[in-house]
C-alpha cells in the first residue's frame, strides 16, 4: 500500500496543459495495480485527439519510474470507458467551478 501512495503521489504532480487539474484528479487514472516492484497503470485522456496524447502518457511511465522501489512500468492508455466530467473527483469539480 505504501508504494501505491507513492504512485498516487507522484500521478498527482502531472497536470493535463490545458486544465488546471492533475490528472488524478481529473479522472484519468483508471486503474493503479501493484505486483511486488511492478506497476501497471490503466489511463485515459480527455479525447482521443488529446494534444498530448503522444507526451503525457510517457510523462506518466517516466515519473513513475523514478520512484524508488519500482522496478518496472506497464502504462495501458484505454478508451473505454470513454472519459466524461463525471469521472473527476469533487475537488476537481470545486477548482473548475462545476
Amino acid at each position: 500500500m505504501e508504494l501505491k501512495n507513492k504512485v498516487i503521489n507522484e500521478i498527482k504532480k502531472i497536470y493535463d496543459p490545458e486544465i488546471p487539474v492533475n490528472i488524478y484528479e481529473l479522472g484519468l487514472i483508471y486503474d493503479i495495480s501493484i505486483n511486488n516492484k511492478n506497476v501497471s497503470i490503466k489511463m485515459t485522456l480527455t479525447t482521443p485527439n488529446c494534444p498530448v496524447a503522444e507526451s503525457l502518457p510517457k510523462e506518466v511511465k517516466n515519473s513513475i519510474q523514478e520512484i524508488d522501489g519500482v522496478d518496472k512500468v506497464d502504462l495501458d492508455l484505454v478508451w473505454e470507458p470513454p472519459w466524461d466530467k463525471s469521472m473527476m473527483s469533487e475537488a476537481a469539480k470545486l477548482e473548475l467551478n462545476l
